[in-house]
Parts: structure tokens; C-alpha cells; sequence
């Protein structure tokens, strides 16, 4: 198997990243690996699309020293490819990293994701989903039942209205974002409402949330695979993430702490209230943030923790994800064009 792997730039991958652990993994099982940054892509005149992109000859004996032949420049192996050369190619750029100093960024990889597609390249996660969620909107697709009460508005007014109805206690966001970046806690302790929507109404859209008692513990990021919770060994690929005393964010990349979690049927029943819509959408790996009983937010395009809970559980949780990959890349050559790109992304 030939797999590209398209990140925000080669250059600033850390050796925690799941991509990197995944991409580390698909060498390990003997895969051609291919790694580029959304500059790297190229539109050719024949129609199809390539890059300049990083490569790593097999033998490689750790994690880190795959990172490090990626990353520098006397050990980089660079190789121009295009789509003829991949049989996968695995959007997993941060679009919310490049929205201030790189906006042509954002949807690249997307764009030429879809070209990719034509070729007969199988792209995951599906682009056309990915195009509609380069903002938070499409978790509102979901259903109710498994989301808090919420409203999306510019308008400091709408917002101040949802707080009174929410015991002015309620969570605000970027419409477009990640990683713990301008989420706001607002309650009647520290009211700075007007402040907090201008910050946040310079990128665009806010959302307001309720906000969810049992978050003060945390959040779960549960990590989902063709619709399914993935499962090795009797553990589920889940972490649960504190926050600080100081802060009231559990991202890991806002100074959240990864530890083990128990996921319980009320996690499950999320999974198989979400897996319709997932599974239409062609949505192979997605990561989703409960509390309680809630889905907080889906992460499509680059969901983390794989890292972390194969750290803690001291289970190969990359392996699996690269087998079901396999599985992909033996159908579509079985089927050829008769499976299409969304339906094969999720078998």
C-alpha cells in the first residue's frame, strides 16, 4: 500500500501527533509512506495532483527517529509523486491552526483531496465532508438529543439572552477553531460578556453553550473508526482529559491532562447516535468530546489521542486504524470504480 499523509506543514509535526504515530505505524507494517505539507501540493496540466513530499526508507527503529528523517534537511528524503503513485491519500491538516497566517491553507488539502478522488485515490476522510466541516456547523447535524443547547450569532445581545436562560453559565467559542484556542467560560463570577464576544466576533461566528456541570472533570475524547468505537484488547481507544484548577479547558494542547478512562454504555449510546450520520458522510476516523452524556464537539479533520491512549492503556492503537486502511485499499481493488469514494472510506 502507497499512503500520503497531508499535515498544516512537515515541519512543526511533534512526535505526540497521532499522524505521525499513524503514518510511523503504516511504515512499521511495510506501507510506502509519503508525508507533505498543504504548500507541498501541486495541480499538474494532465489533470492530476502531486507533491513534493517527504519519504522514509524502511528500517527505521523508532518513532522519533521517523520524525527526525522527515524533519531534517540532510536526512529528509524528498520525492515528487502524484496520484498515480498512491493508492490512499489521508487529509489530516488542522485548518483552524492556518485561519490567521495562512487562510489559502485552510481548505487545500480538501481541494486537492477531491482531485485526488477522480484519480481513483481513496481519500479519507471523504472531502466533501471535510469541506463541510471546516467550521463547527456541522455538529449541529447531529442530533439534539445527544447535544447541548446552543446558538451560533455575532449579536452580544442574542448571547446575553442565552445566558440568563442558561443560570449565566454557559460556554463561548469560534465558530471556526480547535484545540482549546478563544473558548471562554462565562458565568456570574466573572462577567466580561462584551469583551469575550468582541475578541472572539473578529474571526466570525460565536457559539454559545450551555454549559455542562460535569465538564468541571473533564471531557472524554473518544476515538471512532467506520462508525465504531475502536476496540483492542477489551479497551476502548478513549482518554479523559483535565483541565487545570486554573483553567477550565481540557484540551491537552491548552495544558489538559491525558488519563485513563472507563467508557461506559452512556459513551456507546452516543457512538450509535452519531454512526448514521458519520457513515453517510463517509466520516472513516473522527474523534468525539462527551461530557456526561453530551457530545460537546467531532473532531473530522485531524483528531488527536491516539498517542496518548496507546501510552496509558500500553495498547497499539495505530495498528488496527492501518489494518482497516488495508481492508480499504483490497476492496477498491476488488470493486474497483463500482464502490464509490464515500461508501468505500467507512467499510
Amino acid at each position: 500500500m502507497k499512503i500520503g499523509f497531508v499535515v498544516n506543514q512537515v515541519k512543526t509535526e511533534k512526535v505526540v501527533y497521532t499522524t505521525v504515530h499513524l503514518a510511523y505505524k503504516a511504515l512499521q507494517m511495510g506501507h510506502e509512506v509519503y508525508f507533505m505539507g498543504v504548500d507541498e501540493l501541486v495541480y499538474f496540466p494532465e489533470g492530476h495532483i502531486g507533491a513534493q513530499a517527504c519519504t522514509v526508507d524502511k528500517g527505521i527503529k523508532t518513532v522519533e527517529e521517523f520524525l527526525q528523517c522527515l524533519q531534517e534537511e540532510q536526512k529528509a528524503k524528498k520525492k515528487a509523486i502524484t496520484s498515480h503513485d498512491l493508492d490512499v491519500l489521508w487529509i489530516r491538516n488542522d485548518p483552524s491552526v492556518d485561519i490567521e497566517g495562512r487562510p489559502w491553507a485552510q481548505a487545500a488539502g480538501v481541494f486537492f483531496g477531491k482531485i485526488a478522488l477522480n484519480q481513483g485515490v481513496i481519500v479519507l476522510n471523504h472531502p466533501d465532508t471535510l469541506f463541510n466541516t471546516l467550521n463547527k456547523m456541522y455538529f449541529q447535524h447531529f442530533p439534539e438529543s445527544v447535544r447541548p443547547r446552543t446558538i451560533i450569532t455575532r449579536n452580544a445581545k442574542d448571547i446575553r439572552k442565552f445566558y440568563e436562560e442558561n443560570n449565566q453559565q454557559i460556554v463561548l467559542k469560534p465558530l471556526q477553531g480547535s484545540g482549546g484556542r478563544d473558548v471562554f467560560l462565562l458565568n456570574d463570577k466573572e462577567n466580561n460578556l462584551n469583551q469575550i464576544v468582541e475578541a472572539i466576533a473578529r474571526h466570525g461566528f460565536i457559539i454559545a453553550q450551555e454549559y455542562l456541570p460535569e465538564a468541571s472533570k473533564g471531557d472524554v475524547r473518544l476515538l471512532v473508526m467506520n462508525g465504531q468505537a475502536i476496540l483492542k484488547e477489551g479497551k476502548y481507544a478513549a482518554v479523559r482529559r483535565v483541565n487545570r484548577k486554573d483553567d477550565f479547558r481540557s484540551n491537552v494542547s491548552a495544558g489538559g491532562k491525558a488519563v485513563s478512562v472507563k467508557v461506559n454504555q452512556a459513551m456507546l449510546n452516543i457512538v450509535e447516535r452519531v454512526r448514521p450520520k458519520l457513515m453517510e458522510d463517509g466520516v472513516f476516523f473522527v474523534g468525539l468530546d462527551i461530557v456526561g452524556d453530551k457530545l460537546v464537539e467531532v473532531n473530522v479533520f485531524s483528531p488527536g489521542g491516539l498517542y496518548d491512549v496507546s501510552n496509558l492503556e500500553k495498547i497499539d492503537f495505530c495498528e488496527p486504524v492501518i489494518e482497516a486502511i488495508e481492508r480499504k485499499v483490497y476492496y477498491k481493488k476488488l470493486y474497483g470504480d463500482q464502490l464509490d469514494n464515500k461508501a468505500l472510506a467507512v467499510m
